[in-house]
C-alpha cells in the first residue's frame, strides 16, 4: 500500500498549528491496552481464563460506547502494577518487539512526519495509560503524549486509580486544553487544528477540531463522516 495521500492545510500565520492523532485502531490497526492485558497472560503474570475473559468484556464496552474507564484502568493495570520497575521495563521492551513493531507501518509513520515537516506541533491523545503507550508514541517520534496517568502511591508505586483527568471522550477535550493553556493558547488561538481517530468515542473532540479526519473508522464513525462531510482516510486495511 502506497503511503496515504496528505492534504496539506493553509498556513496561518496568526497561531500555531496541532495535529492530534488517536492510537489505538487509528496510526497502528490493533488496541496496544487490550493487546497488553493479553501479553500479561502470555507472560503468566495473569490468569489465561478469567483474565482473558475480562480483558475481552471490557475491549466490546469500549468498542460498544460504554465503558467504565475507571472500573477498565483499576483491571487493565492490575496484572502489572506490583511488579518492579525492572521487571515492567523488561515486560515493555518485549511488548514492543513483539506485538507492537510489526503494527507500525510506513503509512502511519509517513503521515506523523508529513505533519512534523509541515512545522506542526503534533500529539497523540490516547485513552491507554501512559505505561503502555510511552514506548509506543517513542516509536513514532512523538514526545507529546496525552494518556490516562496511573496513581502512584507515597512509595512510587502504582496503585490502579486514574490520577487527574481521564484522555476518554470529553477528557481529551479537557487534557488538550490543558496542554494548551501550559503553553499560553487556547483553541481560538490556533491557527489550525486537525484530530486523526478511528472511534466514535473521540466524537467529542473530533467536534472541537478544525479538521476533524475519521482514520480507519469503524461503521459507526464512518456514517457520521459520510453524513458530515469528514475526510475518511484509511491507513491500513483492518
Amino acid at each position: 500500500m502506497s503511503p496515504p495521500a496528505f492534504v496539506p492545510h493553509a498556513v496561518d500565520p496568526a497561531g500555531p498549528r496541532i495535529a492530534l492523532f488517536d492510537l489505538d485502531g487509528t496510526l497502528i490497526p490493533g488496541d496496544s491496552d487490550q493487546a497488553f492485558g493479553e501479553f500479561m497472560v502470555t507472560l503468566g503474570w495473569a490468569d489465561a481464563t478469567t483474565h482473558r475473559a475480562r480483558n475481552n468484556a471490557f475491549y466490546q464496552q469500549y468498542l460498544d460506547g460504554v465503558l467504565d474507564i475507571d472500573e477498565y484502568v483499576a483491571f487493565s493495570t492490575s496484572a502489572w502494577r506490583e511488579r518492579t520497575a525492572e521487571e515492567l521495563a523488561w515486560a515493555q521492551q518485549r511488548f514492543m518487539a513483539e506485538i507492537i513493531a510489526p503494527q507500525l507501518t510506513p503509512q502511519a509513520r509517513a503521515l506523523v512526519r508529513r505533519h512534523q515537516d509541515a512545522g506542526d506541533r503534533v500529539l497523540i491523545v490516547t485513552a491507554t495509560n501512559v505505561v503502555v503507550t510511552r514506548p509506543i508514541a517513542d516509536a513514532f517520534g512523538v514526545p507529546e503524549l496525552i494518556g490516562i496517568e496511573v496513581q502512584r502511591d507515597a512509595q512510587g508505586r502504582y496503585t490502579g486509580l486514574i490520577d487527574g483527568t481521564p484522555s476518554f471522550r470529553e477528557g481529551k477535550i479537557a487534557r488538550v486544553e490543558a496542554w494548551l493553556a501550559a503553553r499560553g493558547l487556547r483553541w481560538d488561538q490556533l491557527g489550525h487544528s486537525v484530530f486523526y481517530s478511528d472511534s466514535t468515542n473521540d466524537l467529542p473532540l473530533l467536534e472541537r477540531v478544525q479538521e476533524p479526519v475519521a482514520t480507519n473508522p469503524g461503521p459507526g464513525l464512518e456514517a457520521i463522516a459520510r453524513e458530515r462531510g469528514w475526510r475518511i482516510l484509511r491507513l491500513f486495511d483492518r
